[in-house]
């Protein structure tokens, strides 16, 4: 890379540089998510679409797009929510684009991880999706010969310069740079490029790189945009369940990581709810009998409050981490030492710091007596001596102070311990995540981040906290000893009776999302000791007004092998599959399924020969019905224990009632049969009341012209009225 960085105000300038360097055939490769320099890809896009001999092709994952409504009524109610929400985020053009299928012929996209669902009916983007696990996607970066990396970067608040930040996506450029420069060093033209953000906030440690890491920077601060916003969706009552049931299984003193979405949502407010309300925790525990009925609990996980606390080691930092750290659970520090984090891990040395802690130091042979000046500079490293003692001319000086460094003397001891020695241990972190993405008011948090906490979290290289091989931030032994009683917790879509694990595609081959770092956190879960993988799943999906099962017999395609089956939860429980018998695993998954499928897998599973003919459901399990879910979540004595939305929410109250009504109108019209029922009835409804009036303003059809306006305002007073009932 460039020894000093070219730094543009210009757009177009920076196209220019860009293509001065690498020519006309661009590969350009793009963070997941948030880190993507709008800016520069908007007018390398652009420039694309204007000169047919720019060979372009982005090579990225998750980019984010504003929600569209699809029919006039969803229309009506998104573009006001998105105008207030995402009114002032640039869209990414090409993105916009791939979706509508307009991608000119010399642009390509492929994305190895899609917004969920965006792509499901787009040919094109199905074609060009690559499928590759978290890990391996700078390696694939690398072989579909990526010249050109551009990323969003944090300018160092001190002004100097001389540093950015990664900050929402060090996880693959961190080990993407270095294979550049290589590359460069063998003469292939290059360039990496920084587009300078000052809302995006700046997260120290690993996410900090010089600035001669980049050969062009856009500096503009007057053009600075607000970054994009993930609005938080609420948490059903099923989500709630599942939630639950997995903070039961987490384990104090251990390690979390968790994903995105209600799911994930409701496991961070079900963790708050354990720690901060445990009455209301244990009472809801106790009503559903889970030590009873669920044994795996009582040997891995746990119901008291957090004592120890959690770190976390998460490929996504979502915001329910911030939550957890504010709360008071995300609090367990790990330090970059082997050595000092298995001392700490075997309780040998504690937080609080004292003369014994250089006792066992010294014990480990970790440390000389007399302390030599590298014991110091270690010592003072992770806050054991102070960080104004020196070592000078074979003694300790503190301000006017000259101490004995050996160990051995009791004096000197007595010295050291005085004026010497700290007080905590310091430098630990209690979070390692690979990217972010998340509501605004997660942006503004991070931004406004005490400096002690802002130091603890450390925003690192996805192959470091994805996998156990060694890596320059730590090998398979440090790894190992952070780690203790990790809780992977994932969602899934289906889940088959032999264990495997639907994520991310259909039987079809079409891709909803992709596979990101499940496997990797998966295949971790088996190989770490007292680690378990958790899947979150729920037990039926809607298919426009009837319910089906996500549990099911078998599917044409699976994201994790059933070699690798775990824990899987649903909202009646807990499955733990590990090490049992195909016929423990099958009768295991029936009995967290909703009952109304139950019949049906177990007749399936006999006929397969997987379940014994003399089989019959028990009783308990016939219970396994919505009814049963909010009485559950009732026995927590209060509403607010398990609320939609416990961290806030971008809708307003009226947004909230029209979003249960038109969702209710969209199961109800999924058929053809549904619309004409429903038109039909919508003809037939009295006209609005005054319940209803403040809706249809909001979704200016108070007074109706015309056919159109005229049936979108029927059928919002009759779906309204169906969704009171």
């Amino acid at each position: 890379m460039a020894k000093s960085p070219i730094t543009l105000s210009k757009t177009d300038a920076c196209i220019d540089a860009i293509i001065a360097r690498v020519g006309q055939d661009i590969t350009l490769g793009l963070p997941l998510g948030l880190g993507k320099p709008v800016r520069i890809i908007n007018a390398l896009y652009r420039r694309a679409q204007q000169d047919p001999g720019l060979n372009l092709h982005i090579v990225t994952a998750l980019s984010p797009l504003a929600p569209q409504g699809k029919g006039s009524l969803e229309r009506r109610f998104m573009e006001p929510f998105a105008e207030r929400v995402f009114g002032d985020v640039p869209e990414l053009n090409y993105a916009r684009d791939a979706v509508n299928g307009k991608l000119p012929p010399n642009v390509k996209v492929s994305e190895f991880f899609f917004q969920a669902g965006a792509y499901l009916n787009n040919p094109l983007q199905q074609q060009h999706y690559v499928c590759t696990n978290y890990t391996h996607a700078v390696r694939d970066l690398m072989a579909l010969g990526v010249n050109v990396v551009a990323q969003m970067v944090a300018p160092d608040p001190s002004g100097s310069g001389e540093t950015f930040s990664l900050s929402c996506n060090p996880d693959l450029s961190l080990d993407l740079v270095p294979k550049l420069q290589a590359l460069e060093a063998s003469g292939v033209p290059v360039a990496l490029v920084g587009e300078l953000n000052r809302q995006l906030p700046y997260m120290g440690n690993d996410a900090v790189v010089p600035a001669t890491a980049f050969d062009i920077l856009l500096q503009s601060p007057a053009d600075d945009y607000p970054l994009f916003p993930v609005p938080s969706q609420p948490i059903s009552a099923a989500d709630h369940l599942i939630g639950f049931y997995a903070s039961t299984l987490i384990r104090d003193g251990g390690t979390l990581q968790v994903g995105i979405g209600s799911l994930g949502a409701a496991v961070v407010n079900c963790t708050l709810l354990r720690h901060r309300a445990n009455r209301q925790y244990k009472a809801v525990f106790d009503h559903l009998q889970v030590a009873e009925r669920f044994p795996v609990v009582t040997e891995w996980g746990g119901t008291e409050a957090f004592s120890e606390g959690l770190y976390g080691s998460s490929e996504m930092m979502v915001d329910g981490f911030i939550h957890l750290l504010n709360g008071g659970v995300l609090k367990r520090q790990v330090f970059a030492d082997v050595d000092l984090q298995e001392l700490i891990n075997a309780g040998r040395i504690g937080s609080d710091v004292s003369i014994e802690t250089l006792d066992v130091l010294r014990e480990q042979e970790l440390i000389d007596s007399p302390l030599r000046a590298r014991d110091i500079q270690w010592l003072k490293q992770y806050g054991i001596l102070r960080s104004n003692v020196q070592f000078k001319g074979g003694r300790l000086t503190i301000n006017d102070y000259s101490l004995d460094p050996d160990l051995d003397k009791e004096d000197a001891r007595s010295a050291i311990s005085t004026v010497a020695l700290g007080k905590q241990l310091t430098g630990g972190v209690v979070l390692h995540g690979g990217f972010y993405i998340g509501p605004d008011s997660f942006y503004e948090q991070l931004r406004n981040l005490p400096q002690e906490d802002a130091a603890r979290i450390c925003m690192t290289s996805v192959n470091f906290i994805n996998d156990l091989y060694d890596h320059r931030f730590g090998n398979q032994r440090l790894k190992a000893a952070q780690r203790k009683e990790s809780r992977f917790i994932n969602s899934a879509m289906m889940c088959t009776l032999d264990g495997s694990i639907v994520s991310d595609g259909l039987d079809d081959g079409r891709v909803v999302s992709g596979v990101g770092g499940q496997y990797n956190f998966v295949a971790m879960a088996h190989e770490l000791p007292r680690a378990r993988s958790i899947i979150a799943l729920r037990s039926t999906r809607k298919s426009g007004k009837a319910a089906e099962s996500n549990i099911i017999f078998s599917y044409g395609h699976c994201t994790i092998p059933r070699h690798l089956r775990d824990v899987v939860i649903t909202e009646y429980g807990i499955a733990d599959l590990r090490g049992k018998s195909d016929q423990e695993v099958y009768l295991a998954l029936i009995r967290i399924a909703d009952a109304r499928f139950q019949p049906g897998l177990l007749k399936q599973a006999q006929k397969a020969g997987k379940v014994a003919a003399s089989f019959r459901l028990p009783a308990q399990w016939q219970q396994n019905t919505p009814d049963t879910v909010r009485t559950a979540l009732a026995s927590a004595g209060t509403a607010d224990a398990f609320a939609s939305f416990p961290f806030g929410c971008d809708f307003t109250d009226d947004e909230l009632v029209l979003a249960k009504a038109l969702k209710g109108l969209k199961a109800a019209t999924s058929t053809w049969q549904g619309k004409l029922a429903t038109v039909w009835k919508a003809l037939r409804e009295a006209p609005a009341d005054d319940h209803q009036t403040a809706l249809l303003e909001r979704m200016s059809l108070a007074d109706p012209e015309g056919l159109r306006e005229k049936l979108d305002h029927r059928l919002l007073v009759h779906a309204l009225r169906g969704s009171r009932t």
